[in-house]
């Protein structure tokens, strides 16, 4: 890590909006208040957006009586005079829109940048959790383990609650808790947290980032300038090599996260004990239990390792051991996130739809030892020979689904020949019900039927969230 002095000063011009010529680019749950809120600090503010559709008119209707000019179908073009663009995350750095800002010296900001350069310099700091997998269990433990130790706090960011209403509302925090997508990130620069986390990395987004290099690049930015430490997950020599590579302030530490027994400066497991050897008198001797491995919910290796991360990162923070063992007591975790639906004849059922990309799924998996395992969708461009290689061994049976169902049943031909597969082609409303049947009649008492599907969701479905409310209703009209 380099050790030199890193401050998030505002560079000249932009400590006040008065007047400035801001062009928000894309309305949506982030645009709107952040054009709102340039608005209000006498910002001259102009939205563009890509759609022209209903919601769109809508929302600029809404923008139009405060004052605010927005130009819907047009997202290409830089309005002229502008002097500072604030952006949705999702929109990719190839845009017509910032090559023009760039030929023409103009800075681009996500929605997270706005809220850091716009919150109170003493006001709560900043614990921020990134990685492919993991984030928003990670920091929804972080913030039970805070409010465990008495502290105001809220999980914010890209968990759904706006950064511009935490650090602008009327409610007052000790720390957040700050989830970060690798998009939010790009368009941070000057983000400075007091402490982070890169959970894992693994291929994600490439068509948004261009390359594996960059979309690291981009997750290991929450490392910058961080004051106390940087949290790596010993198992993902990845995430060491961004805390490496990192520019923070003096006396920032490197601090690992390990499902095995952990060295000095990092935390781990011990005879099913969550210990800390990092934030401890004399770490070279000593460890401070904080949880039981039973005190995670669900205890799955993978989520065992986001209570590592969140404990880290609370105990950076000064966070006292029973708190984090009260926290993750407390916490529960979101719907379709390895959920034990229900025990038939012998067999588990367990709902992990949010496992949309093969290395959630590849977690998910390591979890159980006998499978049955519903996969399928959209491959988002993913290949699975890597997986089932892995994952072979556990496999009793598979049950595909989804429009890529053939990438998987093809690595499974490969990787895992003697496992017998269900190829479903339907797609209708019964095909869950229909692969869920098909999966009880592989299964044997002791197995687990896993719905851990490698893909997303919106070939068949809405979201994740209708794909796993769809086999949790299967599994309940089949007990039935």
């Amino acid at each position: 890590m380099g050790s030199g002095q890193v401050t998030s000063s505002v560079p000249s011009g932009f400590s006040d909006f008065q007047g400035k010529h801001v062009t928000v680019a894309g309305l949506g749950v982030s645009g709107v208040p952040a054009a709102k809120v340039l608005h209000a600090r006498g910002a001259i503010v102009t939205v563009v957006n890509d759609g022209d559709d209903a919601r769109a008119r809508e929302q600029a209707a809404e923008l139009e009586a405060l004052g605010i000019t927005v130009r819907l179908g047009d997202g290409a073009t830089l309005p002229e005079g502008t002097e500072l663009i604030v952006t949705a995350p999702g929109w990719k750095p190839d845009k017509p829109l910032f090559l023009a800002a760039e030929q023409a010296g103009v800075p681009v900001w996500g929605d997270v940048e706005l809220a850091w350069r716009l919150r109170d310099p003493d006001a709560a700091p900043w614990l921020a959790v990134t990685g492919t997998n993991g984030k928003t269990t990670t920091v929804q433990m972080l913030a039970s383990i805070l409010k465990a130790a008495g502290l105001r706090t809220a999980a914010v960011g890209n968990i759904g609650v706006s950064l511009l209403d935490a650090v602008l509302g009327e409610e007052s925090y000790d720390v957040l808790a700050v989830e970060l997508s690798s998009y939010q990130l790009h368009w941070a620069p000057s983000l400075r947290a007091h402490s982070a986390v890169v959970l894992n990395l693994a291929p994600d987004h490439l068509d948004w980032h261009g390359s594996m290099e960059a979309y690291a690049a981009d997750k290991g930015r929450i490392y910058e300038g961080n004051r106390v430490a940087c949290v790596y997950n010993v198992a993902d020599k990845l995430t060491e090599d961004l805390v490496r590579e990192a520019d923070v302030e003096e006396g920032c530490r490197a601090i690992g996260f390990t499902l095995g027994t952990p060295g000095p400066s990092q935390l781990g497991i011990v005879d099913g004990i969550l210990v800390d050897r990092a934030f401890v008198e004399n770490r070279h001797k000593n460890a401070q239990e904080l949880a039981e491995v039973s005190d995670v919910n669900p205890p799955a290796p993978h989520n065992i390792a986001n209570a590592l991360a969140a404990a880290a990162l609370a105990r950076a923070f000064g966070v006292p051991a029973t708190a984090v063992r009260d926290g993750l007591r407390a916490f529960t975790p979101d719907a379709h996130r390895i959920a034990h639906v229900a025990d038939i004849d012998g067999v588990a059922y367990v709902d992990d739809s949010k496992a949309t990309n093969t290395h959630a799924t590849e977690a998910s998996l390591a979890a159980y030892e006998s499978i049955v395992w519903i996969a399928g969708g959209l491959a988002k461009g993913a290949t699975f020979d890597e997986l089932v290689a892995k994952s072979a061994k556990r496999l009793r049976g598979a049950v595909l689904i989804g429009t890529d169902r053939a990438l998987i049943r093809e690595a499974l031909a490969r990787h895992a020949p003697e496992v017998p597969v269900v190829d479903l082609e339907r797609t209708d409303t019964g095909a869950m019900l229909q692969a869920v049947t098909e999966a009880k009649r592989l299964a044997q008492p002791g197995d687990t039927v896993l719905l851990a599907p490698a893909c997303a969701s919106m070939d068949m479905f809405t979201n994740y969230n209708q794909r796993g409310d769809a086999f949790a209703e299967a599994v309940r009209e089949l007990g039935a």
